[in-house]
């Protein structure tokens, strides 16, 4: 059996994830603002540094996998999105990176969204922000949006630049190199608190009951769970910087020719 960091671990797809490994014999260390092995808050750069050490001398320095569930969005305010779901996943995935070394076959989930590519016109530079580490850049970035779609931009952009911080390390010597599996699962909408406080949100309700989802049952987090779940199982080595959409097929109706594309030499 094996141990497992899982941040945002006291609800939602982090808490089904637990769940399910636990159910499965494993052990976990929990990563939250409540109800976890590790209080935390990934929004700050002393949370993200506190919950790295932590997790680690909890599981005595050995990981075999992690999970990065830990996320907000709309209509939390769009600094709090930024701060949380690029920075303090890349900087948890980061952190914990030696200690999933030290199994010498460990697997990583970070939850992406198919906000990544169904979001539109995600500001490029907010993206580079995101991507080259500029926190505050960023934020500033998302400051400067329309007020009421500030989150949104926030979000969508989040999951754009983690995905693919994720793709480029995971094909890296100190990634794959080191035995790491490192990939990233998107969900649509998942009957979750997240998803529910969007819903009775004046502006962004309307807005997802208007979301295309060809698949119209929205399923509940214990069936991201068996995703994730499978993800980290030895069935998945080969998988690594993959993107798995699980989405009910929005990403298929809205960019049905974008992927795969060829490329040219």
């Amino acid at each position: 059996m094996g141990t497992y960091a899982i941040s945002g671990s006291a609800s939602g797809m982090g808490a089904a994830t637990r769940q399910r490994l636990e159910a499965a014999g494993h052990r976990v260390v929990g990563i939250d603002l409540r109800d976890a092995e590790v209080i935390a808050d990934l929004g700050t750069a002393e949370g993200r540094a506190g919950a790295v050490a932590a997790v680690i001398d909890a599981a005595g320095g050995v990981l075999d996998g992690a999970v990065s569930a830990a996320g907000l969005g709309p209509p939390v305010a769009g600094d709090l999105i930024a701060r949380v779901n690029f920075f303090g996943s890349r900087a948890l995935l980061e952190g914990l990176r030696p200690a999933l070394a030290a199994s010498g076959a460990a697997q990583a989930v970070q939850f992406g969204s198919n906000s990544s590519t169904t979001t539109p016109n995600l500001p490029d530079d907010l993206i580079a922000a995101y991507l080259e580490g500029r926190e505050e850049d960023a934020v500033a970035i998302i400051g400067s949006a329309e007020p009421v779609f500030a989150p949104a931009i926030a979000y969508g952009g989040s999951k754009l630049a983690i995905t693919r911080w994720c793709r480029r390390a995971a094909v890296t010597e100190p990634w794959v190199g080191e035995g790491i599996r490192l990939n990233v699962i998107a969900p649509g909408p998942v009957d979750t608190p997240l998803l529910r406080a969007g819903q009775v949100h004046e502006v962004y309700g309307p807005l997802m009951e208007a979301f295309p989802v060809p698949v119209t049952e929205t399923p509940g987090a214990d069936t991201l769970a068996a995703w994730v779940e499978f993800l980290l199982s030895p069935a998945a080595r080969f998988a690594c910087g993959s993107v798995i959409y699980v989405d009910g097929g929005t990403d298929a109706l809205m960019r049905s020719d974008d992927w795969p594309r060829t490329f040219t030499m």
